[in-house]
Parts: structure tokens; C-alpha cells; sequence
């Protein structure tokens, strides 16, 4: 790091759908200050993407609540940063941030963790007018513009890739164990919601399948993760005889990561595996409430235009009405862009 090149902290250490659409924030940065070395704030939980993200330079682990507060904030004022950049805020973050000495304290203008930072950034995100991400972002071009920085284009997706080759081989020995012909489209299907949105039924993917399956021959997987086992199950009888894999992830967040790199149409509610496909700019198809603080626009993806699709209740249905999401609509549309 050169002499004049800053120290920064950002925070981000809530939900992974929520970190990983910190990543064109992280990319905000590098992109406008190579020379800085940037630090990142997150649980036990996202530490696999992060150590996958090539824009962070160290990882420093949010313990959580309870007795390890002196700690970290310990932690926190050994590393002497120059800035922190709180993308979400709580009052304990805002004062470990601020015990720790750290001199310039960027967060956005919201709730009594405010006061607690001196430089704040009004952007009343309870209305949902732009994608979280690029609330995040505008945190980063704050920080540039106080410094005299006119922020540089954001590099495009992929946000987050692995290697190539060591996904063609995963790729191939996923196929070789669930006897799936390699040059079948893969399909990948995630029925969990993580609690954080209301979602599709089970009857609902499961019809989605069926129809996109029988406008071109192709494999379902049905994706989980450990607490997610009963609910994909149920899709997995519900399948029947449509071509389908059940995929359980139990090797960690990095390889499931990496599964979904090879996958040629990521499906799902809005949700933390959504969020990691978008970075990995894979084509996704989602599915959102209208509630203003769920939308489609707010919980946008990070993949190209060209990749994503997503579908909500129509205007006359109540906001989180998912029973009155058009599946049929959904399946040709699906078809039409993805799947020809």
C-alpha cells in the first residue's frame, strides 16, 4: 500500500442477500482507489464470499451481540483505519465504530445509530426508489466526493467468479453423480426463502418446472441448503417423473457458490442464493411481493439486464399475494428468453 493510500472499513453484516449486493460498493472503491486497502465487517456466516470477493483485502469478523463487543471494538482500533463506511447500521455497530477512535464515520441518516457517525448520507431507503445495491453504492460515491474523487464507471458482473476450469470439473462430477447427460441445460430450482419474503408454493415450482421442462428437454435441480431439506423434498415428490435432481448443500457456502456458476437459469424467491447467482451474473428468473420494502426494483439483481427476469402479483392482488403470480405467464416467458 503506498504512502498516501487509505485504510477503509466497510459494514455489511446482515443477511447474505443483503452482503452480496455490497459487492458493486467494494468494486465502487477498488475501482476509484486501487491503492486503498479495504477491510470488511461480516458474521461467521458470509466469511466464504467474502474470502471469495477480490475487492477486499482483509476479512474482520463481527462476533455478534453479547460479551465480544470490547473486543472487536479492541480489534477495530488496532487495525487504525482512516474511514468506516457503514452500508447497514445498528447502535452497537455505530458505537464500536465509534470507541474505536476511527476519525471519519460515514452511515446513512437513519434511525438513533445516526448520531453516533460524524458524516451521514440521506437516502430514506423505506421508499424503494432504486436497488439496495445502489444505495450501497451511493455510500462509496459519498465517500469519494468528500475526498474529491469523481467516481469512475462501476466495473460490469460478474461481481464474484470462481475458476473456470475447477467449476467445468465440479460441473462434471455433479453430472457423473446424479447421471445427468453434461450437455443437458441445468436448471436450477431453490424453493427455500430464508423467512426474509413470502414465496412461490411448492405446487406453484412445481408447475413452473413441468411447464418450462415441456417447452424444451431439459434438468431440474432443486437446490437447499441444510435447514431447507424437508421443503425441497416436498418439490422433489411433488416433480415425479420430470427429469430432477435434488441437490442438498452441506460442503459450505463457497461450494455452493460454485454449483450455481455452472447453473444456466437460477430460479428462486427473493432470497440469499438469488443474490449470490446475480453476482455471479448467471440468468435468473425471481420471484417478489409488491410490499414496498420487497419489490423487484429494491431486491434487484446484480447480473446484466439481458440475464434477469422477475415476475410479482398483479396490481389487483394484495401485495404479498404470491398465490396470484401467473405461472403459465412466468413458464413462457422463461422459455422465450432463456431456454431457445
Amino acid at each position: 500500500m503506498q504512502a498516501n493510500a487509505k485504510k477503509i472499513l466497510i459494514i455489511r453484516n446482515d443477511k447474505l442477500g443483503d452482503f452480496m449486493l455490497a459487492f458493486p460498493a467494494f468494486a465502487q472503491l477498488k475501482q476509484n482507489l486501487p491503492d486503498t486497502e479495504l477491510h470488511v465487517l461480516v458474521p461467521e456466516y458470509t466469511r466464504p464470499l467474502a474470502d471469495a470477493c477480490r475487492y477486499i483485502d482483509q476479512i474482520i469478523l463481527d462476533p455478534g451481540k453479547g460479551k465480544h463487543f470490547w473486543n472487536m471494538t479492541r480489534q477495530l482500533r488496532e487495525q487504525r483505519y482512516d474511514a468506516v463506511i457503514t452500508l447497514y447500521s445498528t447502535t452497537r455497530i455505530a458505537l464500536a465504530v465509534l470507541f474505536a477512535g476511527i476519525p471519519e464515520r460515514i452511515a446513512p441518516a437513519t434511525k438513533l445509530a445516526q448520531l453516533f457517525y460524524n458524516k451521514r448520507l440521506t437516502q430514506r431507503r423505506s421508499l424503494s426508489r432504486k436497488p439496495e445495491y445502489a444505495y450501497n453504492q451511493d455510500l462509496v460515491n459519498y465517500y469519494l466526493h468528500l475526498h474529491g474523487h469523481k467516481p469512475a464507471a462501476l466495473p460490469p458482473p460478474p461481481y464474484l467468479q470462481f475458476d473456470n476450469k475447477q467449476v467445468r470439473l465440479l460441473k462434471q462430477q455433479f453430472c457423473a453423480e446424479h447421471h445427468i447427460d453434461t450437455q443437458s441445460l441445468l436448471i436450477f430450482i431453490h424453493p427455500g426463502s430464508g423467512g426474509s419474503a413470502a414465496n412461490l408454493s411448492l405446487t406453484q415450482f412445481a408447475r413452473l418446472a413441468r411447464l418450462i421442462h415441456a417447452a424444451q428437454p431439459l434438468h431440474i435441480v432443486i437446490s437447499c441448503g441444510p435447514g431447507e431439506v424437508l421443503q425441497a423434498e416436498e418439490l422433489d415428490r411433488q416433480l415425479g417423473d420430470c427429469p430432477h435432481t435434488l441437490y442438498v448443500s452441506r460442503e459450505g457456502l463457497r461450494r455452493f457458490a460454485e454449483h450455481i456458476q455452472f447453473a444456466d437459469l437460477f430460479i428462486s424467491g427473493s432470497t440469499g442464493p438469488l443474490h449470490i447467482a446475480g453476482a455471479l451474473n448467471r440468468p435468473t428468473a425471481a420471484f417478489y411481493t409488491r410490499r414496498p420494502s420487497a419489490t423487484a426494483l429494491r431486491w434487484q439483481t446484480l447480473n446484466s439486464e439481458d440475464r434477469r427476469l422477475a415476475f410479482s402479483p398483479p396490481e389487483e392482488a394484495a401485495e404479498e399475494d404470491m398465490s396470484r403470480v401467473d405461472i403459465e405467464e412466468a413458464a413462457r416467458q422463461i422459455s422465450e428468453k432463456f431456454l431457445k
